[in-house]
């Protein structure tokens, strides 16, 4: 007895475009963010626990690339630990990242809230997830031609403040140097933060089976994004603490934008407060599709609810999974903090890490996979202890609704 035919999404994006899709997905989290927890945590160790995020993730982006080569689907890691790992660690890899990046939706959307309208955040919040959704809605093409243009914008943004600031601001190199006020720990929580920024990676291979030539584009485009990002956090990082120094950055709301007006320039605040909108928009954009291509892949398998795994006969898009993701994001993003958002996502994200790497392993040269995975643990049990309990108390409960229901 043959097997029904699934329908198939559509090849239409190339390197670039794959590329822009996880610049989209990191931009607004790590730089609008995430700098001023972690320089809460971390203090005067803030850029150590940065390099520290960046070589995790680098890891990670090299585990996941060699992956999706192998098996160029939607789904991530859902599918690699499946097919490597078992049924029950993929299940477990996709609900990790539903839940975390649904978290990461909401932490998004409540940027552009706070950024943009501050008194009215959760609505404006809310208003950006329904919108964009509609887009997802409408086809990958029209996403990824979006998600260029807000990458473009938020680039020349961050480009803008580098060169304010460290130009023509009053900077003071001894900001950037190591004191006695940090600790192991508190560089670790960090680091675990500061993952959150760099986890848009993530995106392109959720989105394998939607690239042209999965098997090429994925691995060159996964260290490309990644690669860029890490040179932009670490310009803004420099200039934003040699700026406003760590104590002063980790009470910051809005970092960015303060640095400019400490630099003498309040003129390009609200220049600034738009790029941020802007970047938060893009990551949204990105991190809805990378979510919903999990429940598509999910709901194939039986999951999910099967009714998520249709595809639209005319836009090509994963269209019930988009709607159900924008929903429950548009919910999370009416109750949420931004902060607890950010741990919750972070403790979640880097289990899905952790499984991806453990996937890895399998297919040799176990070095990175190893340190990847030891990284993400490391980092995850770091966290807030809020945060850890929370994301314990998903992952458990994700395990036993696989338990019940197998």
């Amino acid at each position: 007895m043959s097997t029904p035919e699934r329908p198939a999404l559509h090849r239409r994006l190339g390197t670039v475009d794959a590329v822009t899709i996880g610049l989209g997905s990191m931009m607004g989290a790590g730089v609008f963010v995430a700098f001023a927890p972690a320089a809460a945590a971390a203090a005067s160790g803030l850029l150590i626990g940065l390099v520290m995020a960046a070589v995790v993730a680098y890891c990670n982006a090299t585990s996941s690339a060699r992956l999706a080569a192998r098996y160029p689907q939607s789904g991530g890691t859902y599918v690699y630990a499946r097919e490597r790992l078992g049924a029950f660690w993929g299940y477990l890899a996709g609900w990790s990242f539903i839940s975390g990046k649904s978290a990461s939706c909401a932490a998004m959307a409540l940027t552009v809230g706070y950024y943009l309208w501050p008194d009215w955040a959760h609505a404006v919040a809310v208003a950006a997830v329904v919108a964009l959704t509609a887009v997802n809605y409408a086809g990958i093409q029209k996403s990824a031609l979006l998600t260029r243009a807000l990458v473009a914008v938020v680039l020349a943004v961050l480009a803008g403040v580098v060169v304010v600031v460290m130009g023509l601001g009053d900077v003071d190199a001894a900001r950037l140097a190591l004191r006695d006020d940090f600790s192991a720990g508190g560089v670790l929580q960090a680091a675990g933060l500061l993952f959150f920024a760099f986890a848009g990676y993530a995106r392109i291979a959720t989105l394998g089976e939607e690239v042209r030539d999965p098997a090429k584009t994925i691995p060159r485009a996964i260290p490309i994004a990644l690669g860029i990002t890490l040179v932009v956090y670490a310009a803004v990082a420099v200039a934003v603490l040699s700026e406003l120094g760590s104590q002063t950055l980790a009470s910051a709301t809005a970092p960015l934008a303060d640095a400019v007006r400490a630099a003498g320039y309040p003129a390009v605040e609200p220049v600034v407060r738009a790029g941020a909108a802007v970047a938060a928009l893009g990551s949204l954009l990105a991190l809805i599709l990378g979510v919903s291509r999990t429940a598509l892949a999910m709901a194939r398998d039986g999951h999910l609810p099967t009714a998520l795994a249709a595809v639209h006969p005319r836009f090509g898009s994963p269209h019930r999974a988009d709607i159900a993701v924008g929903a429950i994001v548009a919910v999370v993003a009416a109750v949420v903090d931004v902060r607890s958002a950010i741990g919750f996502s972070s403790f979640a994200v880097l289990v899905y890490y952790a499984i991806a790497n453990a996937a890895a392993f399998t297919l040799g040269r176990k070095v990175i996979p190893i340190a990847g995975m030891i990284g993400c643990l490391v980092l995850a049990f770091a966290l807030p202890g809020p945060s850890v309990l929370a994301g314990v108390s998903v992952v458990l409960v994700g395990a036993l609704a696989y338990r019940l229901t197998a």
